[in-house]
């Protein structure tokens, strides 16, 4: 496969979503510029476990750096040249981000004002943002695109909603071509230990009380990592300046409906331990994804029980990785 000259710049890239973008690049012979700063919001051995995976491939290139460090980030421009950038990396979390509100500003906004200004000064025109379904808590489902947003019920909402605004902003005054992505609740082998699945089939499997906040009837719009990554692709076309769903789009699954399959899957019963509902928690998320397949192309092809199957079996191929994770 014949490779360009420029790199794609994946921020994130040992997250879950970053590694998985990385990977389709890389294996469609692309060049990949990779940045993590390998913080331990949730256990680094998974993060590690993912770069190990990319640094298979000889056209990936990797820097461990905090994207909140200008001149650090300034450099690696200096030196590479980049066609494109893919921010996916970000503090991630609605509860946490209530423990440590200025991790999240640090993060999510000083560092996505860092990447809009060298790609201003670096001519990089080409930025994937991305953000969050948690920005519409609030609404009423299904979520459009066109919905105001202007009631975050958590700080992390909040920092993604100001990085969306802050693209604009960079877009109206310099040119730049941004397409934002509302990801919603991404799940899949290797996926965030501190999300609802990977914990529920560790604790199933380990026999653990299966922590459930609230009575487990509320309900996701769950997206295999797979659909992301391909959706977060298209999105590198020309657009302008757009903001997109990149959701499953059909009725959410329950809770309850998922620890159900995850205990046929795994042959196990779950020890419920139901706890009170958190406020800053939504109780249905659901995509409207119809700008997704007119403009991008795109729609998700891997539905819920086969996205979970192909979860679960991942985690018992690598169980003894699942059972050193801390969640």
């Amino acid at each position: 496969m014949k490779m360009g000259k420029e790199y794609y710049l994946v921020t994130g890239s040992a997250g879950f979503i970053g590694w998985k973008v990385s990977e389709f690049l890389l294996k469609e012979g692309k060049k990949v510029l990779g940045i993590d700063n390998l913080n331990d919001a949730y256990d680094v051995r998974l993060k590690e476990w993912r770069i190990n995976q990319l640094k298979k491939f000889s056209n990936f290139r990797f820097y461990k750096i905090d994207m909140e460090n200008f001149l650090a980030l300034k450099e690696i421009f200096k030196i590479n040249p980049i066609k494109a950038i893919i921010h996916l990396g970000a503090m991630a979390g609605v509860r946490k981000s209530l423990d440590n509100p200025w991790a999240y500003i640090s993060s999510n906004i000083t560092g996505t004002l860092n990447l809009l200004e060298l790609s201003k000064d670096f001519h990089v025109k080409k930025m994937v943002l991305a953000s969050t379904s948690s920005v519409y808590a609030g609404q009423n489902p299904p979520f459009h695109e066109d919905l105001k947003v202007d009631t975050p019920l958590s700080p992390y909402a909040a920092t993604k909603k100001s990085a969306e605004l802050l693209a604009y902003t960079y877009h109206y005054l310099y040119d730049l071509d941004i397409s934002v992505l509302r990801y919603f609740t991404v799940y899949g082998p290797a996926g965030r230990p501190d999300m609802s699945i990977f914990r529920f089939i560790k604790w199933i499997y380990e026999e653990k009380p299966v922590k459930i906040y609230g009575d487990g009837t509320q309900a996701r719009d769950f997206t295999y990592i797979d659909d992301i990554a391909k959706g977060t692709i298209l999105a590198l076309k020309p657009l302008g300046y757009q903001i997109i769903n990149l959701g499953g789009g059909k009725n959410p699954v329950s809770i309850n409906k998922i620890i159900e399959i995850l205990e046929e899957l795994i042959g196990k019963k779950a020890k419920k331990e139901y706890l009170s509902f958190h406020k800053a928690d939504t109780k249905t998320t659901w995509a409207d994804i119809e700008k997704a397949k007119k403009i991008l192309d795109w729609t998700p092809l891997v539905d819920i029980n086969e996205g979970l199957k192909r979860t679960v079996e991942w985690s018992l191929e690598n169980i003894e990785l699942i059972k050193s994770i801390r969640v």
